[in-house]
């Protein structure tokens, strides 16, 4: 086991550095540069250029690409993952105010998701071929087809817009709209009416694809031999299901669940721009659009490390 571990941990590495190699070569391929997204954000600012040459020499825009990324690389070793060219503050604390509002939105998807695909997923095994599963896999292929950014347009227009001034009416955008002095149960319960859409709308693909995939595995499992000899000695059609069927499945589900970990953390890109939420997604959009290199590695570094860990810990379990 040891053995193993380092050898996968020795590959992690090595594919780390090619990926972190690409992405900083790409973002510094992309047009234009911290400067000039800052300049077109704000057409009043003027710079000579003299200034313009001063503060590409501070954010070392005025060295190659591979320079660029060994400074980087070099300051990742020690810890220092930079700091923001368009926020002016160190990438580390940018991310730490990202991840809670992103591991609220995911973990509390990936909770709803497990928790509702695992019975969908055994219903539909057990009552193959018939009329209530065909219906049930037929809404969930429905759900699993339809866009994630259409679903929350629709949801907004329908909770926010049409159901406005009822019970019903939830907020289309933000994380809360309480001050920070408000009375904490307020401010949860304001949290938690903001998280509602966002959460539907990151959980429901999942929710049908993990379905579909378990009872895909179980309609597998119920066909194998060894099932068939315990249903021939008498086991019931529930301790088959739970007992024989149910736990052989469990290897690729505990490969899918490990593969969740980067979303995790990392957010969705589509939902947190669409609910301007406050997370991880969000940030790596913005930091995109702005040039801001370091805060573009900080995030492609986290994203791999978590990757490659999901990947490491399924194969363990």
């Amino acid at each position: 086991m040891a053995a193993y571990l380092l050898r996968r941990l020795a590959i992690g590495l090595g594919t780390l550095l090619v990926i972190t190699c690409l992405v900083y070569a790409l973002a510094r391929a992309m047009p234009g540069t911290p400067l000039t997204a800052q300049l077109g954000e704000d057409p009043s600012r003027k710079l000579n250029p003299a200034d313009i040459e001063r503060m590409r020499r501070v954010y070392g825009l005025d060295q190659p690409w591979h320079v660029g990324y060994a400074r980087w690389l070099g300051n990742v070793v020690t810890g220092d993952l930079g700091r923001s060219i368009t926020r002016k503050q160190p990438v580390t604390t940018l991310i730490a105010e990202r991840i809670g509002p992103t591991f609220l939105l995911s973990g509390t998807a990936l909770l709803l998701i497990w928790t509702a695909a695992v019975p969908l997923g055994l219903y539909a095994a057990a009552r193959s071929n018939r009329a209530d599963e065909r219906a049930t896999s037929l809404l969930l292929y429905m759900l699993y087809s339809f866009p994630t950014f259409v679903a929350a347009l629709f949801l907004q227009i329908v909770f926010a817009v049409w159901l406005r001034g009822t019970g019903w009416e939830l907020p289309l955008f933000g994380m809360t709209d309480l001050p920070p002095d408000a009375p904490w149960p307020a401010r949860v319960a304001d949290v938690a009416r903001h998280a509602v859409l966002p959460v539907i709308c990151q959980a429901y693909v999942s929710l049908a694809y993990d379905s579909l995939f378990i009872k895909s595995n179980l309609e597998e499992v119920l066909r194998q031999d060894y099932v068939r000899t315990a249903r021939a000695k008498g086991a019931g059609p529930v301790r088959v299901l739970f007992h024989h069927a149910f736990r052989n499945t469990l290897i690729p589900l505990v490969t899918l669940l490990g593969l969740s970990l980067p979303s995790l953390i990392g957010g969705s890109v589509i939902i947190e721009q669409i609910f301007t939420w406050p997370g991880m997604g969000r940030l790596f959009f913005e930091s995109i659009r702005e040039r801001d290199y370091p805060t573009i590695m900080g995030l492609t570094l986290m994203f791999s490390v978590l990757t490659l860990l999901g990947q490491l810990l399924a194969d363990l379990l």
